[in-house]
């Protein structure tokens, strides 16, 4: 069977819609609600009134149904005009996965139908305070009594977690267990002893929502649980392997709108008589960008088609998150140094690119993480 690497039609309508909207409702108010630390609500509006917001629900709930790779399509897009507010729908189908991977019949229509019927969200929150990378050391507590669990305890760097409709809280029935006593709830927005609190003052991604938040006896019904005692960690490992492919094409995103600003620049600013993309060093940097960004991508697609056909992705996924990130990363940085000084200041996008993919390093899974996970999977071949 030949390797075709050509996007069906339905795919380049799909990444028209995105790259359209993210032209004509993003990339207009992307710094305004980056200097204003805020939700952009009205660009959320937007997304759902096109089928751009949780469009990972599948049809008979309500949603587009989209496929990983049809997500990465639309992410790369999104993210080229704002990583941080492709942050809020990237994280509500990070919210929205584990319901997909776990859920029954019953929670998937009662949590999965009511976002397709509004601008809303989900969220995922699975770090803590003292608990970033070891995730199987939760402190967060929840014992059962009777028909309900009793939650205690606090989450850290929850995206959507205080304008999410419903948060996937993992706790542990007992820290001892560890990994093998972890559980998956889904906790409602309003229920009594639930409380989000807005961290401010982030490096980037400053128009995403992060919270820390609070259970103090939260009484989280039977039925809300996905899966069984026990399988918590599972959910959530098997979530970020298939979540982590989403935040490459961001990184993808940034990447390209970094050469885009540097290859505009290069070419308008005049130094020693002549514009600097004449200058070999300026070329090399703009050339080391396309070999970032067309490797990356073709990586993340790559990814993206495992895990739409069903196969081991887990190691894929970790090359896709890490090499993104870090090309991007690199990307801005070299952008930045070809803009100058003008780089250094807000007149110019570049320095709100570094600042933004700089998370993509760091969240759902460090790349020291994914690292990890490429050489577990590596060594036990």
């Amino acid at each position: 069977m030949p390797i075709d690497f050509s996007l069906t039609e339905e795919q380049r309508q799909l990444q028209a819609l995105a790259r359209r909207f993210a032209k004509e409702v993003i990339l207009p108010v992307a710094q305004e609600y980056d200097e204003k630390e805020e939700v952009p609500w009205p660009v959320i509006e937007k997304l759902h009134e096109v089928g751009l917001l949780n469009a990972t629900i599948p049809e008979e709930y309500g949603g587009m149904g989209l496929k990983m790779l049809d997500e990465v399509i639309v992410g790369e897009e999104l993210a080229y005009a704002c990583m941080g507010i492709y942050t809020i729908p990237m994280a509500s189908d990070l919210g929205i996965t584990p319901v997909l991977l776990a859920g029954n019949e019953e929670q998937k229509r009662r949590f999965l139908k009511p976002l397709t019927e509004k601008p809303a969200l989900a969220a995922f929150a699975l770090s803590e305070p003292g608990n970033g990378s070891d995730a199987a050391a939760l402190k967060t507590r929840a014992v059962r009594q009777g028909d309900y669990y009793i939650l205690n305890g606090t989450k850290m760097w929850i995206s959507n977690g205080g304008e999410a409709e419903w948060v996937v809280v993992f706790a542990t029935l007992n820290p001892e267990l560890r990994h093998k006593g972890v559980v998956a709830l889904v906790v409602e927005k309003g229920t009594p002893g639930f409380s989000a609190v807005k961290i401010h003052g982030k490096m980037g991604q400053r128009a995403s929502g992060t919270y820390e938040l609070v259970f103090e006896e939260v009484k989280v019904p039977v039925q809300n649980r996905l899966g069984e005692e026990g399988e918590g960690f599972k959910i959530a490992m098997n979530t970020l392997n298939k979540t982590r492919i989403p935040v490459a094409a961001g990184s993808v995103g940034v990447a390209r709108r970094a050469l885009d600003e540097a290859k505009k620049y290069a070419k308008e600013r005049e130094a020693f008589g002549q514009p600097i993309a004449s200058f070999q060093a300026i070329q090399f940097k703009l050339a080391d960008m396309m070999i970032g960004i067309e490797t990356a991508r073709m990586y993340t697609y790559y990814a993206a088609w495992l895990a739409d056909q069903g196969l081991p992705h887990a190691h894929a996924s970790a090359i896709a998150k890490a090499y993104a990130s870090e090309i991007a990363f690199e990307a801005a940085n070299q952008a930045i140094q070809i803009h100058g000084g003008y780089g250094y200041v807000r007149e110019f996008p570049v320095e709100k690119l570094l600042r933004d993919v700089k998370l993509n390093q760091i969240y759902e899974g460090t790349n020291e993480i994914q690292r990890l996970i490429i050489a577990r999977h590596l060594l036990a071949e």
